[in-house]
């Protein structure tokens, strides 16, 4: 009985239905509380213009460290600020009606504030649904993870083509996604373990020569991103459902290598990120993988900093990844502003930035080889003008670009739609049945 609550209660949505709506209820519930635990006349003259004023001022100082430290170069959406400003608010009541409370009192407080808590994080949660259910936002194991010395084992590899293959007796229903250590033997880059799904054809007796797509997270972010926010192995299990259980072995690298790390996907003085993508994370997977070694069937993809990256590797290593997925990437890898950014990574100096940068590239080079699928939200102010520039230049490369635009801003609304779509073109380009 326990057993199945638990798997009910880590199943529930975090950015819709009753849970989300429970969350914020009990936000403004809370606040209530708090708000309302005095009724002495100087509570609310004094205490709570002073708690009001805190918090602004708090909010304040966080949002001026944003500016300064630029940790992510795009802006925050207003809804962000207010939602932490309402639980720096909560935080801020709570402390000026401590004193002088029964411990009864204290406890109502405690748990007011911790409803306003859960609250305003959960509702910043839902702007980006980077944890779209409870045991995403507690990082549980994902539902089909198997330990990588089970899976990442050798087995006969079929002659037949993806066409001709047959699926052989015994073969799972589902795939399986392996957290995985990829060395940095080259770069020397600080990465983060990695994750690797195989699909139901992969993980079978008689394994055909699969294609390999490397799917990189946002920016912050870990190499879960696609696993949480874009529940690909859901996805991808269901395209191998009805495709004889074939589908790509998706690689998702750490392209970070820290939570709130910004290396530009690029080698600078920020790091190897450029030599860990495109020499460690290839040869890992050719000396573990047994897949296509043909990298025609190799394509890279992400999500906002992680199509940006995409963007960056196929135009800088287009033999290597000639198909591009980029989900509401930017038009060029930024701190936020031009100065900075070269500051950052090469001194200041234009010309080493301009070698590597995929619009300069775009406009000296022919790339009649790449294929690109983009796509962005509707109302992304931000992105969206930005992916039209890129797609600009990709054509005038001679890239053979597919582009879209789906209902959303700069969320998990767009990418994983984005990508649920783009699975039929990135199947046929990469050599899969489609």
């Amino acid at each position: 009985m326990l057993s199945h609550l638990w798997r009910w209660f880590i199943a529930l949505h975090l950015v819709t239905g009753p849970l989300y709506q429970a969350l914020v209820a009990t936000l403004f519930v809370g606040l209530a509380v708090l708000l309302v635990a005095h009724r002495r006349r100087r509570w609310f003259t004094r205490r709570v213009p002073l708690a009001l004023l805190a918090a602004a001022v708090l909010l304040g100082i966080a949002q001026l460290v944003l500016v300064v430290t630029k940790p992510f170069p795009d802006g925050l959406p207003w809804l962000v600020p207010l939602w932490i400003g309402l639980g720096l608010l909560g935080i801020t009541l709570a402390v000026a009606g401590w004193s002088g409370q029964r411990w009864w009192r204290r406890g109502i407080t405690v748990l007011a504030l911790v409803g306003v808590l859960l609250g305003a994080a959960n509702a910043v949660n839902a702007v980006y649904q980077p944890f779209p259910t409870v045991a995403a936002a507690l990082q549980l194991p994902p539902y089909d993870q198997a330990d990588a010395q089970d899976v990442l084992t050798t087995a006969t590899v079929s002659p037949d083509s993806l066409a001709d293959w047959t699926p052989p007796a015994g073969m799972p229903s589902t795939g399986a996604l392996a957290q995985v250590t990829i060395p940095a033997t080259a770069s020397g880059f600080p990465a983060r373990p990695a994750w690797v799904y195989l699909p139901p054809a992969y993980l079978s007796s008689d394994r055909p020569d699969l294609p390999v797509w490397v799917l990189l997270g946002g920016q912050p972010g870990s190499p879960r991103d696609w696993i949480d926010g874009g529940q690909l192995a859901q996805r991808l299990d269901d395209w191998a459902d009805a495709h004889h259980g074939l589908a790509p072995v998706v690689v998702m690298p750490d392209d970070l290598g820290g939570e709130g790390s910004n290396p530009l996907c690029m080698d600078s003085a920020l790091g190897k990120a450029d030599t860990y993508l495109s020499v460690d994370v290839p040869d890992w997977i050719a000396k573990n993988l047994q897949v296509d070694t043909d990298h025609s069937h190799w394509a890279v993809g992400g999500f906002s900093y992680g199509g940006t990256c995409a963007l960056q590797l196929a135009t800088n290593h287009p033999d290597l990844f000639p198909t591009l997925f980029d989900a509401s990437g930017q038009r060029a890898p930024t701190l936020g502003s031009a100065s900075s950014t070269l500051a950052a990574t090469f001194g200041g100096r234009e010309a080493p930035f301009d070698a590597v940068d995929p619009l300069h590239l775009l406009a000296a080079h022919r790339y009649p080889q790449l294929s690109a699928y983009l796509v962005v939200g509707e109302d992304d102010a931000d992105y969206r003008p930005q992916q039209e520039e890129v797609v600009t230049a990709l054509k005038g490369a001679g890239v053979s670009v597919t582009s879209t635009e789906l209902p959303g801003s700069h969320s998990w609304d767009v990418w994983g739609p984005g990508l649920q779509g783009a699975l039929p073109w990135l199947a046929q380009h990469t050599g899969l049945p489609a």
